[in-house]
């Protein structure tokens, strides 16, 4: 199958060839040019961010290129004088014949021509759990599979052409998980980079023609003004926390496919899920025994005998014989399995033949179906158990059925379901549940889990297609039934429509679709590999429980990232406004680039790596860069307002250059530092000992090497001062 993907090459050059990388390898070449080697470092973060983003591209494409629905290799082929011969699934051609039977995949879309009591699983394609029952002339879907029975059929597509090819094909061209915080970072720096260019070469002409610098110095300032616009460890630092964040997301069994995916799931305020696997344990369990003028020790002894009659297990079964105990009390001599075509299942004893199934294939009295029709819509599976003279093959023919009991079983819920639907209530995350089973059943189990709102559902064949349409009505409910795969993708795009960032939770092939196309897509390790594959985040123990710890994590990484970004963005925002303004007054820069080291050192970087590493949890909301500019632009514009009154009070007093650059440090740190004590509240022992340690080292700095920095002595500052 042709890949969708990008090439390696492809790859590599959207990752290095771009403005970001350009400009800084320019000013890495201004740097050479003036001699100060050691003003290069910060061609190592260019180098990183490049290779973070070439390798998780990479990883992401492996994952594409790999997707596949169809997991047979082989196909049985039945020739004309009817031998059957195993060839590759790539040489089956339009118009074959193949032999199918219990536990085959089938590998291609055909047509029954032949079944012997043939059925067929579709709930990785269709979302419907229940066994379909195929007769000569119905229509088989790839990647289902045969649950029971054998036949033959005609293949009408090839491999390539099939459903579930088509659904994979779709699948391939998966949608990034969303990232608002990169998003804006990016912006961010598209918009400096562009002013950079005409702001740098003003910036040098003021240095070196009218601030009278050297060639060497002139270079080095500029460059020292204009990297300080760029938030280049900003971007960096996120990397960072984002790797770090997908290691402590692994050892809670999440396996992270794209570090987006942490903020994208950190941001979803919608969560469609579905609910086998998640809501449930795909276990059935018997929840009530109504026996009609009998007693229940007869029921038993009954049950115990006709559910071990038969060597096939599934669900229903293995909840009966784990309600049931196994007795002798009736010896069997015949019997009758279980098909959903019939709809029951039977044993012929000695004496009566006793019959278990649906209740409205074995009976017709209205009092015993109407008791049934209550629980059936309270969600519950319903079997009735009867009992005759003579064992029946087909529910038309029987005759002389007396009731003696309905069993009523229910789908397990999960037991922490109830605990991690109130985590996300209490979070302001709106679970939907899209499934391909009734609606009323899947309301029913819903409100069983406490999902909020549980009781609105709807049939999703009823919903229109119109996405407009789809967008006034989807909201109005949280629980929909009959989903098909194209409907799920919808509902996801409808949700994201009306300004919600939307989670896909799904396991089967039936959700590739939205799961690709959700902001952030989490699939069960357990579940089909296109969807495991295609999703953003995947669990690896299956447990839908887990959620809750990954949500926390992720909101906790978000979190701090946010937090400290103020920081960088401070140095950003002042970097271009005292870069215009000191190139409108014709002034040299107000800082040398040594001086910007230090508070970067003291009030960005060391500050940012240790906030950005803490693992206390804080909600996050919509908003990155608002919320960042709240802290960063008031800093910045009062830093702007202090170096300009040290200007004008410079020129009125006469002050000398030591000491003008004293006051323009000072100014720089004490504004720095308060960013650092904004972005540390609420205080905790660990922040304030963080904030005091950079404090003493800002004055530590200045106090023992003052001429290092370019600053007055604290004893000449004091003189200084003293005749002013």
């Amino acid at each position: 199958m042709k890949t969708t993907s990008r090439t390696i090459s492809q790859i590599v050059r959207a990752h290095t060839l771009t403005y970001f990388n350009l400009l800084n390898v320019i000013l890495a070449g201004f740097i050479i040019l003036s001699g100060q080697y050691k003003n290069m470092l910060f061609m190592g973060i260019v180098i990183s961010n490049s290779l973070i983003g070439i390798i998780q591209e990479c990883k992401v494409k492996s994952l594409i290129d790999k997707l596949s629905v169809i997991t047979a290799t082989k196909a049985r082929k039945l020739a004309a004088d009817g031998t059957i011969t195993e060839i590759p699934i790539e040489s089956l051609a339009v118009s074959d014949t193949i032999h199918i039977m219990t536990g085959d995949q089938i590998v291609a879309d055909g047509e029954v021509l032949t079944s012997d009591g043939l059925e067929v699983n579709e709930s990785h394609l269709t979302g419907e759990s229940i066994p379909v029952f195929k007769k000569p002339g119905d229509f088989l879907y790839s990647g289902s599979f045969i649950v029971a029975g054998s036949g033959t059929a005609k293949v009408l597509k090839s491999v390539e052409d099939s459903y579930a090819a088509k659904l994979t094909k779709k699948a391939q061209t998966k949608r990034r998980a969303t990232s608002e915080m990169q998003d804006a970072i990016k912006r961010i720096i598209r918009y400096v980079s562009f002013a950079i260019v005409p702001i740098g070469a003003a910036l040098f002409c003021i240095q070196y023609f009218r601030a009278d610098d050297t060639l060497s110095n002139a270079l080095v300032s500029t460059v020292a003004g204009v990297l300080g616009m760029i938030p280049e460890g900003l971007v960096l630092l996120t990397s960072v926390s984002f790797i770090l964040g997908v290691g402590r997301l692994a050892r809670k069994k999440a396996l992270v496919q794209e570090m987006e995916a942490i903020e994208a799931l950190a941001r979803v305020n919608v969560l469609c899920l579905d609910k086998t696997g998640t809501i449930t344990t795909g276990e059935l369990t018997v929840d009530e025994v109504i026996p009609f003028g009998v007693d229940k020790e007869m029921i038993h002894d009954i049950m115990g005998t006709l559910v071990y009659a038969f060597t096939e297990t599934n669900a229903t079964s293995t909840a009966l014989q784990a309600f049931f105990k196994e007795t002798d009390t009736y010896s069997v001599t015949d019997s009758v399995p279980f098909s959903s075509r019939r709809k029951f299942m039977g044993i012929q004893t000695k004496d009566k033949c006793f019959l278990l199934g649906a209740p409205d294939y074995l009976t017709k009295d209205d009092e015993i179906l109407k008791k049934a029709a209550t629980y059936s819509n309270e969600g519950l599976r319903v079997l009735l158990l009867g009992s005759c003279q003579k064992l029946y093959k087909d529910a038309k023919e029987i005759e002389e059925f007396t009731p003696l009991s309905l069993i009523v079983l229910s789908d397990c819920v999960k037991e922490d379901a109830l605990d991690t639907f109130a985590f996300f209530a209490k979070q302001g995350v709106a679970v939907k549940v899209i499934s391909g089973d009734d609606p009323v059943t899947v309301s029913y189990i819903a409100r069983l889990a406490g999902i909020p709102g549980a009781d609105a559902y709807i049939d999703a064949g009823t919903l229109p297609d119109d996405i407009d349409e789809l967008c006034k009505i989807a909201p109005k409910y949280s629980v929909f039934g009959r989903v098909t795969p194209e409907k799920k993708q919808a509902l996801v795009h409808a949700f994201q429509n009306t300004g919600h960032v939307v989670g896909m939770v799904g396991d089967g092939i039936n959700d590739v679709l939205a799961l690709k196309d959700a902001d952030c897509g989490i699939a069960m390790a357990n579940g089909a590999d296109a969807a495991k594959q295609c999703a953003h985040i995947v669990l690896m123990d299956s447990n839908f429980a887990s959620m809750e710890n990954i949500v926390k994590e992720g909101r906790t990484t978000i979190a701090n990232i946010e937090r400290v970004s103020a920081l960088y963005l401070t140095k950003t925002i002042y970097s271009v406004l005292l870069c215009t303004i000191f190139i409108i007054i014709g002034k040299s820069y107000p800082f040398i680039p040594i001086q910007l080291s230090l508070i970067g050192a003291t009030a960005i970087g060391i500050p940012s790596f240790f906030l950005a590493l803490e693992k206390h949890e804080e909600p996050t909301t919509t908003g990155f860069l608002r919320h960042v500019l709240r802290i960063s632009l008031p800093a910045a514009l009062i830093l702007c307002v202090g170096i300009c009154a040290i200007q004008f009070l410079s020129l009125r007093f006469g002050f000398t250059t030591a000491f003008h650059q004293t006051l323009n440090l000072l100014a720089g740190g004490v504004v720095s530092l308060g960013v650092v004590a904004r972005v540390c509240h609420p205080w905790t022992k660990r922040r304030t000992l963080l904030f005091t340690l950079m404090t003493i080292i800002f004055v530590c700095a200045i106090l023992v090497a003052p001429h290092f920095f370019g600053v007055l002595s604290l004893r000449e500052f004091i003189h200084v001062i003293s005749f002013i």
